[in-house]
């Protein structure tokens, strides 16, 4: 099973808010996940961005591939 650490959309139409989630890369977008480790708001001024380090690193250590933009989105929080 390839687990993918990324964005889950959420929020209403042209509002789009995401919850960064770690899923099997099977599923859809916005389909099963695994587990929810933070949440990105780019609407608001400036951009709202929270991840649980921990659960991020213990991801990662047990081989989820960040998407590219979840990657960007751990380097800005220092956690890759």
């Amino acid at each position: 099973m390839a687990v993918r650490i990324r964005l889950r959309k959420m929020g209403a139409k042209k509002r789009p808010s995401y919850r960064i989630v770690v899923a099997d890369s099977r599923s859809p977008r916005d389909g099963r996940v695994i587990e929810e480790i933070g949440f990105y708001n780019p609407i608001s001024d400036p951009a709202d961005l929270q991840v649980d380090a921990e659960k991020a690193k213990k991801w990662l250590a047990t081989g989820a591939q960040p998407s590219d933009t979840v990657k960007s989105l751990l380097k800005s929080q220092g956690i890759i």
